[in-house]
C-alpha cells in the first residue's frame, strides 16, 4: 500500500460491526475516521469519542451532506441498506455497504444504477473476499495443483437466545439466518465454485415468521455439489471444506474471518497460519482506499457483478424456503 492521500471516512450505525471497523481504521496510517452518525446522538458521540472522530451527528444525511468526508462506511441493519446507500450517492460520496448489500436484486441494481448514473464508487463489504487467507484458498484452487474441485461443505452458526428485540430475530428488520449468516456460505459456493445451475433449500422457522436455520444444496455441472448450513440458534464449527480431486483444502473455524488452513494431500496434512494483527476489516478499508486513488467507482475484486450474483442467490434460496419481507 503506497498511497499518499489521508482519506477521511465516517460511518453510519454505531453498532457491533461498526465497533470493529472504526478499531481497524484507527490501524491504518492513510486513513481517519472523521464523522459518525446514529439515530441516536448520544450513541453516535460515545462511539466518536472511543474512537476519535472529528464530528459526531444524530441523523445520517448531516454526515452524508458534511464536504469533508471521501468515504462512507454503512453499517445499519440490512432493510436500511438501500435507502442509506442511495441517500450518500445522492451527494456523491463512496460507499463501502455492509452485506447484505440490501433485501433483494431490484435494491441492489437500483444502487447500482445510482452508482453509476453519478460515477461515485460503491461496493458490497464482504471482508471475507480481502483476508489473507482466503485469498490463497482461491489461489490454490486456480492454481490447479490440486485439481477440480469436487465438492464443498460450508456452515455458519450460532446460538442465540430468543429476543424479539434482536436484531437478528427481528423480521422487520431483515432478520433471520440466510441474510445474517447464511450470505457466507453462500459467498463461499459462489467464490470457489460461481453461479448453481440448480438449488435446492429448506429451512426452519420461529413464531416470529424469520428462519432459524437453512439448509442449502448447489449442484453444479459435473454434479459437483456444496452443501451449505447456517443457524442463528446452533453453534456449529462455522469451516468450509473443499474436496478437490487430489486432495482437501479446510478452511477452519471460522472460515469467513482471519483463520487458518490446512492442505491434506497424499495423507499427509500442512497447516497454513495466516497472521493478521487487525480484526480483519482493514483489509477491505485498503481496497477501498486503493480504488478510489486509481479514480476506479467499481471494486476490480468484489464487483457489481459479483453482488448481482449473491443477491440472486439469496433470492432464490428465499423463494425456495417462502421466506419473505415486507
Amino acid at each position: 500500500m503506497n498511497q499518499k492521500k489521508k482519506f477521511k471516512w465516517g460511518i453510519i450505525g454505531c453498532g457491533k460491526i461498526a465497533h470493529k471497523f472504526a478499531e481497524d481504521l484507527m490501524t491504518i496510517p492513510t486513513a481517519t475516521l472523521y464523522a459518525v452518525a446514529s439515530r441516536d446522538l448520544k450513541k453516535a458521540k460515545d462511539f466518536g469519542k472511543t474512537y476519535d472522530a472529528y464530528s459526531c451527528y444524530g441523523s445520517y444525511k448531516e454526515l452524508a451532506t458534511n464536504p469533508e468526508i471521501d468515504i462512507i462506511y454503512i453499517a445499519t441493519p440490512h432493510v436500511f441498506h438501500y435507502e442509506n446507500t442511495l441517500m450518500c450517492l445522492t451527494h456523491k460520496k463512496a460507499v463501502l455497504c455492509e452485506k447484505p448489500f440490501a433485501m433483494n436484486i431490484k435494491q441492489v441494481e437500483e444502487m447500482i444504477t445510482a452508482a453509476k448514473n453519478s460515477d461515485t464508487f460503491l461496493m458490497e463489504a464482504l471482508w471475507t473476499y480481502f483476508l489473507p487467507h482466503y485469498e490463497y484458498v482461491l489461489n490454490v484452487i486456480q492454481s490447479n495443483e490440486l485439481g477440480e474441485v469436487k465438492s464443498l461443505k460450508a456452515d455458519f452458526g450460532f446460538a442465540s437466545n430468543y429476543d424479539p428485540e434482536n436484531r437478528v430475530f427481528n423480521k422487520k428488520l431483515g432478520g433471520g439466518s440466510l441474510l445474517d449468516v447464511g450470505i457466507y456460505p453462500l459467498f463461499a459456493a459462489l467464490s470457489i465454485l460461481g453461479y448453481p445451475k440448480e438449488i435446492e433449500a429448506n429451512a426452519k422457522f420461529n413464531d416470529n415468521g424469520i428462519d432459524e436455520n437453512c439448509t442449502m444444496l448447489l449442484t453444479y455441472k459435473n454434479n459437483t455439489q456444496a452443501s451449505l448450513y447456517c443457524s442463528i440458534t446452533e453453534k456449529t464449527n462455522t469451516e468450509a471444506i473443499i474436496e478437490l480431486e487430489k486432495g482437501t483444502i479446510t478452511i477452519n473455524s471460522r472460515f469467513h474471518e482471519p483463520s487458518s488452513v490446512t492442505i491434506t494431500r497424499d495423507g499427509i496434512s500442512k497447516l497454513h497460519e495466516f497472521t493478521v494483527d487487525t480484526n480483519g476489516y482493514s483489509f477491505e478499508a485498503i481496497h477501498v482506499q486503493e480504488m478510489l486513488e486509481q479514480g476506479n467507482t467499481e471494486s476490480t475484486i468484489m464487483n457489481f457483478d459479483k453482488s448481482l450474483q449473491l443477491i440472486r442467490l439469496l433470492d432464490t434460496v428465499r423463494d425456495k424456503i417462502n421466506l419473505y419481507y415486507e
